[in-house]
């Protein structure tokens, strides 16, 4: 379990953390999120003792991470997977990392096996991609067969079976009952991983709660209803004190009844309903709107409007209005390589 009170780091006026109190508990996926210079690194770097707390404290299994006698056996951590010497092989630099604390080449070979890097470990780092960094990257947060999993950014240029690589194992790791904290901005792949959410912005704790709740608290409550008698079920929806509005012939907005609620009334009236979804915001919809006034870093109003259009009052790139007005193609860092072979992608293997 990681443990942090009240922890607090300051670079001279600025302050990156401010007093952060939450538990990164065991058997589950914990996801750390917040947009850009919220903290989030600077916590991390502070859970494995890079960086020195201005106040407070942050221990993992009841310990500080130096106090530890075998730390790699501890916690496995991703922070940075390109600071790796370039002339380094993969082998080699997990053979130089197993040597600190007594890890044998068996078990180098059993990580590099895993993250799908067993074919290139006599390549060259330098020669690798982005993706087949984050794999090494992983390997070397698994090496010691640690309680604690801490990556940052693991899906950072991977392709899409990588991807799923990636969830499969953060699941696994906590479903052997060890504690597993997990950064990423790639918010459709944190909803579908992790099952509880640590929120920061500014450097404050906004949110710590189950995904599901996290999501739900965002949500209006809304549901979508398609029916061949829609002009006869708003009337009976009006009369049962729904708020009730419609953008297309024969589909209902209802706001006020639940989805039971709806069906009822529909099916006391003897009216044919052809769909009835209840509407819940994704996970990036509900970051952006509680996150929206703790964005350090945001574009100005002439960069919006070139990329938006117009921005009315009341519906910001936070806002739900603001979100769903936004066109821009959503960025992915996915590669579309398709696969030559298991754990790496065609362009990793020329690059190798």
């Amino acid at each position: 379990m990681i443990e942090l009170r009240k922890l607090t780091k300051r670079y001279g006026e600025k302050v990156a953390v401010d007093g952060l109190t939450f538990d990164v508990r065991p058997g589950i996926v914990t996801g750390f999120l917040g947009p850009n210079g919220a903290g989030k690194s600077t916590t991390m770097r502070m859970v494995l003792g890079l960086d020195a707390p201005s106040s407070g404290s942050v221990t993992v299994d009841g310990r500080r991470y130096a106090e530890h006698p075998a730390p790699l056996h501890e916690v496995g951590a991703l922070l940075e997977a390109r600071r790796v010497h370039p002339s380094r092989t993969a082998a080699g630099h997990l053979l130089a990392m197993a040597a600190t604390c007594g890890i044998g080449r068996r078990r180098v070979d059993e990580v590099l096996d895993q993250v799908g890097l067993a074919e290139v470990a006599d390549k060259r780092v330098g020669g690798f991609s982005l993706g087949m960094g984050q794999r090494l990257g992983i390997a070397a947060a698994l090496l010691g067969d640690p309680g604690t999993v801490m990556l940052d950014e693991p899906v950072n240029g991977l392709d899409p079976e990588g991807v799923l690589w990636v969830r499969t194992l953060l699941r696994g790791l906590a479903e052997e009952g060890r504690t597993v904290f997990v950064s990423s901005h790639l918010m459709s792949e944190m909803a579908l991983t992790a099952e509880h959410l640590v929120v920061v912005g500014r450097g404050r704790l906004i949110r710590d709660q189950s995904t599901a709740d996290f999501i739900a608290s965002a949500s209006t409550g809304r549901v979508h209803v398609r029916s061949p008698q829609a002009d006869e079920l708003r009337a009976r929806l009006l009369a049962a004190g729904a708020q009730v509005s419609s953008s297309a012939v024969g589909e209902l907005d209802v706001e006020g009844l639940t989805s039971d609620e709806i069906g009822g009334t529909a099916a006391a009236g003897g009216l044919a309903l052809a769909e009835l979804t209840p509407v819940q915001a994704s996970l990036e919809e509900a970051l952006m709107e509680l996150t929206a006034d703790a964005v350090e870093y945001r574009p100005g109003a002439e960069s919006r409007a070139r990329e938006y259009g117009p921005t009315p009052p009341g519906s910001g790139p936070g806002s739900r209005a603001g979100m769903r007005r936004r066109t821009a193609p959503a960025r992915t860092t996915a590669s579309t390589e398709p696969r030559t072979a298991v754990g790496a992608t065609s362009e990793e293997r020329v690059a190798a």
